[in-house]
């Protein structure tokens, strides 16, 4: 059946809104979320306070009868590069109607047409490729840190298909939607129907069934080798609950900016918008050291919805200070596993405001090698384009920018919660 053609338009208010979100339930059928039209405006709506809310551009393609089978959406962000303060853009919020697929390619060139300077945290090959096709380049992964709290998240071990059957355990090869909880548009964690590929989907992880007292045991060792470890690696530092994002987080960034030369600009009043009342994210825990008043580093924690995964949404410290850093993670676990998370994530680039690969292993994260978020760059000036190509140039963490900003705090009654055995 031949379709009917569409056009590319600007959208310049939410006179749309319905029909985008009538886009997303057609282009993720597999996500209840997306059913949820308000959230994705109330996400919308905390944009517009961003200092750079006059630089977000949104685009849909749209056919002569009004009906929107493809948008496309930007966030702006200061950037320091090289000591330069830059503006770059993110595409996100990226679908197309399955029945036209054509019009992916079209909205994303639209937007390298527009937008000079881009930086994009992305996981699907297919949106990957079409950043790269239009000028981006893919400076390198994030790692994924992971530590297990919970017995209920150990994974089981492959079993043949015979005992699989004898022991009534599911089967590994059905398919299960990947991403970060809560979270079901933009290039991070779907692929846009419509672009040839499937939405990308991995089998699940069957965990390892334990009766309850075996868990419980477990749960204690966990417990006591985390204690052990903290004492052992995290230093003699006091961490502090942080209430406001003072002037002390302004001096800190700018020390952090001279030492690195690539990094999203994070100061006192970026910290309030990305993580204040406001936020989808909201209430988010963030942890501080200070010593003779001046702060050294913080993190800034938050847990899922379904109460199960922790994230450690940004970790910075001043230059070269492991010992701090060491002393955030150990606060950082002890406060997940009270509010009874089951494993804690944390995608970062290594640098030297972040933690250390080492000390991570040492306090008992793991490191997974799938599901990795690629940094990629465009800058439309040769020399700044050059520096931020390189990952090693790069200090950032996965709050940092667009991939966590679907994150749900908080899901609507009607749709149901995930349920846990812990």
């Amino acid at each position: 059946m031949l379709k009917k053609k569409a056009t590319i338009q600007q959208i310049e208010d939410y006179s749309l809104e319905k029909e985008i979100g009538r886009l997303r339930v057609t282009a993720f059928p597999y996500h209840p979320e997306v059913h949820d039209f308000d959230f994705y405006t109330s996400v919308y709506r905390w944009y517009e306070q961003h200092p750079l809310a006059d630089e977000v551009y949104r685009w849909a393609a749209i056919t002569p009868e009004g009906e929107v089978v493809g948008f496309l959406s930007t966030f702006p962000q200061y950037y320091r590069i090289n000591g330069r303060r830059v503006i770059a853009q993110t595409p996100t919020d990226y679908m197309v109607h399955p029945d036209y697929g054509f019009y992916a390619l079209s909205l994303m060139r639209k937007f390298f047409r527009t937008c000079e300077n881009c930086v994009a945290c992305d996981m699907v090959p297919a949106t990957i490729k079409v950043e790269e096709r239009l000028g981006a380049e893919v400076a390198g992964q994030l790692h994924y840190a992971a530590k297990v709290l919970s017995a209920s998240r150990i994974p089981m071990p492959p079993l043949p298909a015979r005992l699989r059957r004898l022991l009534n355990l599911p089967d590994p090869a059905t398919p299960a939607a990947q991403g970060y909880p809560g979270q079901q548009t933009g290039g991070t964690t779907d692929s846009p129907a419509g672009d040839g590929q499937e939405p990308e989907v991995l089998p699940p992880r069957p965990r390892l069934p334990l009766p309850a007292p075996a868990k419980r045991l477990l749960n204690a060792g966990f417990q006591g080798v985390d204690e052990a470890l903290g004492r052992a690696f995290g230093g003699s530092f006091e961490v502090e609950v942080v209430e406001e994002f003072d002037d002390a987080f302004d001096a800190l960034f700018e020390r952090v900016a001279a030492a690195v030369p690539c990094i999203p600009e994070k100061d006192a009043a970026f910290l309030r918008w990305r993580y204040g009342p406001d936020s989808p994210q909201h209430p988010v825990k963030t942890l501080a050291v200070r010593e003779n008043g001046e702060l050294l580093g913080y993190t800034v924690l938050v847990v899922t919805f379904d109460g199960i995964d922790g994230y450690i949404l940004d970790l910075t410290t001043l230059p070269e200070r492991g010992d701090v850093a060491r002393a955030l993670l150990r606060a950082a676990v002890r406060f997940f596993r009270e509010e009874g998370a089951q494993i804690v994530r944390y995608r970062f680039r290594e640098s030297a405001v972040s933690a250390r690969t080492g000390d991570l292993r040492r306090m008992g994260f793991f490191y997974r090698n799938t599901r990795l978020n690629s940094l990629l760059a465009k800058f439309g000036d040769p020399g700044l384009h050059a520096v931020a190509r390189h990952a090693s140039n790069w200090a950032y963490s996965i709050g940092d920018g667009e991939p966590t900003f679907w994150m749900r705090q908080e899901l609507p009654d009607w749709i149901e919660r995930p349920n846990h055995d812990d």
